[in-house]
C-alpha cells in the first residue's frame, strides 16, 4: 500500500489548549476536501503520535465522544476498540489504516491488535477528524493539508 501524507494536525484538549497528540492522514490521493476523503473507497491511514501521556479510558472516552458526534451505531466495534487501548505514554504511536473492503487494522504502539470489519465503520472512524465538528477546528484544518495552528 502507497499512501502520501495528506495533512499533519495537532490535537488539543480542554480551555487550556493542551497539546495531547499529532495526527498524520495518509491517502491514496492528497485532497483538502473532507467528504472527497470519506467517500472514496481507497485506502487510508492516520496515526497519533502522542506529545503526552494519555490514559485507556481517556482515550476510550475520546472514542465515545468521536461515535456520538457521528451518531454511529458501532457499540460491539466500540467495544472492541476501546478493549485494546492501553495507556499512552510521550513518544508511542496508536495507527489506523482503512482497507476496503476489510475495515480496520489497528496497531497499538507498534503491536498489532485486530481488524474492525466493515467500510461504514471505517468511514464513521475516520469521520472523528474529518466532519464538520472535529475535536479542534486545528487539528482538521491541519489533515486537510492546511496550517494546523
Amino acid at each position: 500500500m502507497d499512501l502520501t501524507l495528506n495533512g499533519l494536525g495537532l490535537r488539543q484538549a480542554t480551555a487550556l489548549k493542551v497539546n495531547v497528540y499529532v495526527a498524520g492522514l495518509y491517502v491514496d490521493k492528497p485532497s483538502n476536501d473532507p467528504k472527497a476523503i470519506l467517500e472514496s473507497n481507497a485506502p487510508k491511514e492516520i496515526v497519533l503520535h502522542f506529545v503526552r501521556n494519555v490514559s485507556a479510558s481517556d482515550l476510550n472516552k475520546a472514542w465515545e465522544e468521536g461515535f456520538e458526534k457521528q451518531r454511529g451505531a458501532f457499540k460491539n466495534d466500540l467495544a472492541t476498540l476501546e478493549g485494546w487501548m492501553t495507556d499512552m505514554k510521550t513518544g508511542q504511536r496508536l495507527t489506523f489504516v482503512h482497507k476496503p473492503g476489510a475495515g480496520i487494522q489497528v496497531d497499538v504502539n507498534g503491536s498489532p491488535k485486530g481488524t474492525i470489519k466493515g467500510d461504514d465503520f471505517a468511514k464513521t472512524f475516520f469521520a472523528i477528524w474529518l466532519c464538520p465538528n472535529p475535536p479542534n477546528a486545528g487539528l482538521k484544518t491541519g489533515l486537510l493539508g492546511g496550517a494546523c495552528g
